[in-house]
């Protein structure tokens, strides 16, 4: 199973993953590959994105039972604490998380 969210990307390649993936909402794909169409699709985003953000989650044989991948100038980053893939979002996104606490 592999899950595509890009951001900001051009509709020429929204349009090329559409080929592999199915697009269920603007900018995320979600399909189930080969691990060398996973990554042939990988590099065709890294080289085609043109400022945007690409994050693609897959299958892996680890503790977590998947791998994330990070691209060019996506809202999160991945940090990695021996071995577990961990989602840092940066403090200036911080306020977004936040829940209203007046309501």
């Amino acid at each position: 199973m592999v899950v595509l969210i890009l951001e900001r990307a051009p509709t020429s390649l929204r349009g090329e993953l559409t080929r592999w993936l199915l697009e269920p909402q603007a900018g995320v794909f979600v399909g189930n590959v080969s691990a060398a169409v996973r990554d042939r699709l990988w590099e065709e985003v890294k080289c085609r994105l043109r400022g945007g953000g690409a994050m693609m989650v897959h299958n892996a044989a680890n503790e977590q039972g998947f791998a994330i991948r990070i691209h060019a100038q996506a809202a999160r980053t991945v940090e990695d604490f021996d071995g577990l893939q961990l989602i840092r979002i940066p403090a200036g996104n911080a306020d977004e998380t936040k829940i209203d606490e007046q309501t």
